[in-house]
């Protein structure tokens, strides 16, 4: 038996797993079981799924919002002894036949067979029937208790967990049990978990690896409180959040860079200074696309008046192909930054330190040192290894590496020979931390000039009217001499000729002044306008088509 499903099932059946639980439900419902409850429900699933002919290896498709729900069918399966693969979830926008092409291509991929549904997406049964997806109900799984788990090895998948790329072609990241075992364990060292006092307080999406896999297996693995709702109730009303930190005394959340702008506005219209306590909360880790430091401050500023703590702010890097962290900044030290000279960053790659009143002084948040078990370095163009503060490809070498992708043209590798995996990364190293500056794809060549796109989309972003988050810097005829770049914007004036003339000029101002180019256009659009992964993150590629030819 893996490690992995040991170490689960040696949690819920002993003292951790009567003691701490999961909270579902909020704000309406609220409902707790222990880890233990879960397994036995768990284990009832399992025997459904081992009597209905789920086999070792088998891939099974899981399609719940309920997090109450997700918790057992999940733990069932690894029981079972097959991989999980979290699809992703249709909205009340989706057009449900694009949906059921996208799915279909998705099991065709990882060869899956089974989807295992959950409420209200056991309401799409048609759908499947339709298309012939093979499904069972998860109020209808359960059979005779599994009383012992499926042996599997190390090396067997345990999730497959799809990512968020700019094509239309889906690809899933193929996490073994051992990578589960290692970067679970680096996880809980980095971030000194303590399963007696912490409690884990989460809305992210769990076919998100920061939500599955940080916000859902580990308190399941190691025994540690969680309380679980859905984005869908975050949302509905942001500071739903603040509200369960302060009610359950929360000591540990995560989000992305987003999502603590969204709270931080919201928490600061609040006029009860009473109105949330926040000074449980020991790691609020920000991560899963870039940190803008101003939206931590602004984050941080509105807690403090409730306790918040800004040293509680954790900086993270991760990815789905290192099974989730990468680095995580030291624990309660706060938000630091390097700030560095613009004009040696983006001719010579260098990062040279400056002081914070150097005119156009680039900042970017220090990430941390790699969590236990990984190593990480900048390279050059060669594959040669840089010094400390030379940009370069970020690559990673790890237990917790995974060994590769399935994607619709079958397996593909994600390890060199030397087991390195290239990032796509641009970044540097600087004491021991990591600094990421930009996706290598997305940087914009100008002059001779590499040029980030989050300046860009920062200095839009602090024009009045443009949505926050909401900004994004794409490139036109990458790699030619011609190289431009455009600015594409949502804001609710959006359609107001004299506002639109107004924030445009005021766009490329602010864009000049930031990185010293004027952008080729500004594109103003409705809200919901910008394309976006289902995880929530901005899709430079696919927005060039928002530019208008000309």
């Amino acid at each position: 038996m893996s490690t992995f499903v040991n170490t689960m099932l040696d949690t819920a059946t002993g003292p951790g797993g009567q003691a701490k639980g999961m909270t579902t439900g909020e704000p309406k419902a609220p409902l707790r079981r222990t880890w233990a409850e879960v397994h036995e429900h768990a284990a009832r699933l399992a025997g459904g799924l081992v009597a209905g002919g789920t086999s070792p290896g088998a891939a099974v498709a899981v399609l719940a919002a309920d997090p109450a729900e997700i918790a057992p069918a999940v733990q069932a399966v690894w029981m079972a002894g097959g991989s999980t693969t979290m699809l992703h979830q249709p909205t009340a926008r989706t057009d449900l036949a694009e949906w059921a092409a996208d799915t279909i291509k998705v099991l065709s991929m990882i060869d899956s067979k089974l989807v295992l549904l959950g409420s209200p997406f056991d309401a799409l049964a048609g759908v499947l029937d339709q298309h012939g997806i093979g499904y069972r109900k998860l109020d209808e799984l359960a059979g005779e208790p599994l009383t012992a788990p499926v042996e599997v090895g190390e090396d067997a998948t345990a999730l497959l967990q799809l990512t968020s790329g700019s094509t239309a072609d889906p690809k899933a990241v193929r996490i073994t049990h051992g990578n589960l075992m290692s970067n679970a364990y680096a996880m809980r060292t980095a971030a000194a978990l303590d399963t007696s006092t912490d409690t884990m307080i989460s809305w992210l999406p769990l076919f998100h690896d920061m939500g599955m896999v940080g916000f859902l297996t580990i308190p399941m693995l190691f025994g540690i409180e969680l309380v679980k709702v859905t984005p869908v109730d975050f949302l509905a009303r942001p500071t739903l959040w603040p509200d369960l930190i302060s009610r359950y005394q929360g000591t540990i959340t995560a989000a992305p860079n987003f999502a603590y702008s969204i709270a931080a506005r919201r928490m600061s219209t609040v006029e009860d200074d009473n109105a949330f306590d926040l000074k449980s909360m020991r790691l609020a880790l920000n991560g899963a696309e870039p940190i803008d430091a101003a939206a931590v401050h602004a984050f941080t500023d509105a807690g403090a008046r409730f306790g918040l703590r800004p040293e509680s702010i954790m900086c993270a890097y991760g990815m789905a192909e290192v099974t989730l962290a990468v680095a995580f900044a030291p624990v309660f030290t706060g938000l630091a930054v390097d700030v560095i000279d613009p004009d040696q960053l983006e001719a010579e790659h260098r990062a040279v330190p400056v002081s914070e009143d150097t005119p156009n002084a680039r900042t970017f948040p220090l990430l941390g040192p790699p969590v236990p078990g990984l190593e990480v370095q900048a390279v050059d163009e060669e594959r040669n290894v840089l010094p400390e503060r030379h940009v370069g490809q970020l690559r990673v070498r790890g237990e917790a590496v995974t060994p590769g992708y399935l994607t619709v043209d079958g397996p593909l590798a994600t390890q060199n020979a030397e087991g390195w995996l290239e990032t796509g990364d641009e970044g540097y190293v600087v004491d021991g931390q990591i600094v990421v500056c930009g996706r290598r794809k997305d940087v914009i060549i100008m002059g001779g000039r590499n040029i980030y796109p989050t300046d860009i989309e920062r200095a839009a972003c602090s024009v009045e009217g443009v949505r926050p988050g909401n900004a994004v810097a794409v490139r036109l005829e990458a790699g030619t001499r011609r190289e431009r770049f455009a600015v594409v914007v949502e804001s609710k004036s959006a359609g107001d000729e004299d506002v639109e003339k107004t924030m445009r000029k005021e766009i490329t101002s602010r864009v000049v002044d930031a990185v010293g180019l004027r952008p080729f256009a500004v594109v103003v659009l409705k809200p919901g306008s910008l394309p976006k992964t289902p995880s929530g993150k901005l899709r430079r590629s696919a927005a060039t088509a928002l530019v208008p030819a000309g």
